[in-house]
């Protein structure tokens, strides 16, 4: 029962802000009929019942779509705030269209204007005072939720430690138990006793009556010193379970014991040295599976966004290019002989093999398949150095992005004589191919662009391509974008 309780206690606070949220739409409202009839659209004041349903209405809708998250714990008060704001501007939006049918012409506009932004301000507002009283309610022991960890894994700790950054989010952590100590990790989070302790104490619990489990839950809950020797599992609510799948008997008594008990099961991903399980749930037919990777870029519409933008923008570029190909193949030639086009092969996506086209900026060597360019290189000529500082060298890569061998945003590919180097010495240095290659990328607008002197500097560059993988989005390639566009007025320190 306390379980269940404690559990609704959640979705009751959700509840209150809601009611709360209609009762200032309906207070704003009346007032500004009552007090300020002048601003007020006269099919409003003649049909004031109407209108006031009509925005109970709105606001019924808005919040099946944007109701608060305010009550969900772990959610930052920003992130309330933002359901908030979609909350008020939708229900403006319906609530001003569903008189606009009904009523014809006047100061409407002007009305709703006024309306609107009085809600918007009261509703952030009460967010504010809201969040403030639940973290004093749940610090002062309401709305808690007692939970307890299995496994001496590290990443029970890292699990205890996002729980306990703010008190406030209403989460009690009881201890662990394991069979060895967690090590590294605060004395706060106790070991509460061993496996087959656990195991005697799921045993102990089926025996225990269910007025003496809300006795129990009562005292678990306002004592502050847990004992291990006299801990029950009947106050708990959520477990936490780190262990190997070897000990999938323990797991599944584990699982059976929460089930039975109204208990709510979490399973934490083991780390396994450097590689800690970032698990993405996927479906392969009634399957499901788990990936460690998270890949935006995966999802056809993402791709299929990111695709479209590639050719638009890069046939833009393409078209205001031509009318100079002929200048800079000109200046080309007299600087240095040969080719107006420097090709290489290099590394794409999924490894594949592609020739990257950029204008020629050295005179024709045989290093260049081999030896990056350095800051006082040789090799250079007058404006193929001009070139290379504004970026203007890479201007051909967008007829490679046309071709859909590159992107105008991911990693920079690389020669395939590094490839072959780095992929040996540098661990996880091939995820970086699991996107199509970038004209300019991440690494490139934060510091690690240009020559690699030390293998740390490519280190610290695999990190952040790896990093856009993962995190990739729509607005975070207009952001590269722009960075880079910077450096044809600010050259970056490392282009050369």
């Amino acid at each position: 029962m306390a379980q269940v309780l404690n559990r609704n206690g959640s979705n009751l606070i959700k509840i209150l802000v809601i009611l709360f949220d209609f009762i200032i739409i309906n207070a704003i409202l009346l007032t500004l009929i009552k007090l300020t009839p002048s601003v007020v659209h006269s099919y409003i004041l003649n049909h004031s019942r109407l209108t006031i349903m009509l925005a109970n209405f709105a606001m019924i809708i808005s919040q099946s779509e944007y109701s608060t998250i305010l009550h969900l714990r772990n959610t930052s008060f920003l992130d309330a705030v933002k359901q908030s704001c979609k909350l008020t501007y939708s229900y403006a939006l319906i609530l001003f269209l569903s008189l606009r049918l009904l009523s014809n012409g006047g100061n409407l506009f002007d009305f709703m204007i006024l309306y609107s932004i009085t809600c918007h301000i009261i509703i952030v507002c009460a967010r504010c005072a809201e969040h403030n009283l639940l973290k004093f309610y749940r610090k002062s022991g309401g709305n808690i939720t007692s939970v307890i960890f299995v496994g001496n894994d590290y990443a029970n700790a890292e699990i205890y430690n996002k729980l306990m950054e703010d008190i406030s989010t209403g989460y009690r952590v009881l201890g662990y138990f394991a069979d060895k100590n967690i090590t590294g990790v605060s004395s706060n989070f106790i070991r509460l006793g061993s496996m087959s302790d656990l195991n005697d104490l799921i045993e102990d619990s089926l025996q225990v009556s269910e007025n003496d489990k809300k006795e129990l839950s009562k005292e678990l809950i306002n004592n502050n010193d847990i004992n291990s020797k006299n801990f029950q599992l009947s106050g708990v609510q959520e477990i936490f379970c780190c262990l190997s799948h070897d000990e999938n008997e323990e797991i599944k008594r584990i699982m059976h014991f929460c089930d039975k008990n109204v208990i709510h099961f979490h399973y934490v991903p083991r780390q396994f040295g450097n590689y800690q399980l970032d698990l993405k749930p996927e479906q392969l037919g009634e399957f499901r599976l788990y990936t460690n990777r998270k890949e935006p870029l995966l999802e056809i519409k993402n791709y299929a966004l990111k695709r479209a933008f590639d050719i638009v923008f890069s046939g833009c570029v393409c078209l205001c290019l031509l009318p100079f190909l002929p200048i800079i193949a000109l200046i080309i030639k007299l600087q240095s002989p040969g080719p107006i086009f420097f090709k290489q092969e290099r590394t794409g996506s999924n490894g594949r093999i592609f020739d990257c086209i950029k204008f020629r900026s050295m005179h024709i060597n045989a290093d260049a398949d081999r030896i990056q360019a350095t800051k006082n290189d040789p090799r250079k000529f007058a404006f193929g150095n001009f070139m290379r500082k504004t970026n203007i060298d890479e201007l051909p890569q967008f007829f490679n992005v046309l071709k859909g061998d590159m992107s105008i945003v991911g990693p920079r590919p690389h020669m395939l004589k590094h490839t072959e180097m780095y992929s040996q010495i540098i661990d996880k240095y091939m995820v970086r191919h699991f996107c199509k290659p970038g004209i300019t990328g991440w690494a490139q607008v934060t510091g690690y662009r240009g020559e690699t002197k030390e293998v740390w500097q490519m280190e610290e560059r695999v990190k952040r391509d790896i990093w856009y993988i993962e995190n990739w989005s729509f607005w975070l390639d207009i952001k590269i974008i722009f960075l880079t566009a910077k450096t044809i007025i600010i050259p970056d320190k490392n282009a050369y």
